[in-house]
């Protein structure tokens, strides 16, 4: 359910000039995906790097890279660094070859990418940038032009290259400094209550909460609106503009 009514926006408020997204569980579903491309991971190391896969688990990797994830403010941005690292130690503990590991980073890579993208982000997209400027900023390392998006957004910003992350309000601050627009124009979509909804009202952008899975939002979390897919804030958007 959209809740377009709840936040009515001054009629004296900037026009919306630029929409920058998130994108996982914001123009793919990502869950499905991660969990094909650590079990195709974990399926490799049993072929090429048998004594990791006996000695760890999907499980306990997963585990490990979270006590890692502390180590290092790096890995807080490149989570593809925290992988490597993760490996490396696995890898180091029982003695395999580490120079194996840029063969299996390259396997799980290619499995990240074999994303599906909603059914309504390709028409939506393509509606949009005739009215708007569009962008992207993600915490995750998804390359567009792989997935065949990019051509929708002037300007995509991932954390692990720019060296700063949601919810820091500079990631959000260079998407329209290169867009060209001021943060107050500029509209944010994402999935995430804290890195998108409230980093993004901190850093001045309007937010945009994207539901596609019926969840709820934590109290005292309030976006400019919600949608359940890219037609409502579609929908939305032109509504903004129909205020001006």
């Amino acid at each position: 359910m959209n809740n377009f009514a709840s936040h009515p926006r001054s009629p004296t408020a900037n026009p919306v000039k630029a929409v920058l997204f998130d994108l996982d569980d914001t123009l793919w579903p990502i869950m499905p995906v991660l969990i094909r491309a650590e079990q195709l991971l974990f399926e490799w190391l049993g072929q090429h790097a048998p004594a990791v896969s006996q000695n760890f688990s999907i499980d306990s990797l997963r585990q490990r890279r979270q006590a890692l994830r502390q180590t290092n403010p790096l890995f807080i941005i490149d989570l593809s660094a925290l992988r490597r690292a993760g490996l490396t130690e696995a890898f180091n503990s029982v003695g395999e070859d580490c120079s194996k590991i840029d063969a299996a980073m390259a396997l799980f890579a290619e499995a990240r990418h074999a994303v599906t993208p909603f059914e309504d982000v390709s028409p939506v997209l393509s509606r949009l940038k005739q009215h708007f400027l569009l962008g992207s900023v993600s915490n995750g390392f998804a390359d567009l032009d792989t997935i065949g998006l990019s051509h929708h957004f002037k300007v995509s910003i991932a954390a692990h290259s720019f060296g700063y992350a949601k919810p820091d309000p500079c990631i959000f601050h260079a998407a329209c400094k290169m867009l060209h627009v001021q943060p107050e124009e500029a509209v944010y979509v994402g999935d995430d209550p804290l890195l998108d909804v409230v980093a993004a009202r901190e850093a001045g952008l309007r937010s945009v909460w994207i539901n596609r899975f019926n969840r709820v939002l934590p109290p005292g979390i309030t976006p400019d609106t919600q949608c359940t897919n890219l037609h409502e804030l579609e929908t939305w958007l032109h509504l903004q503009a129909a205020q001006v």
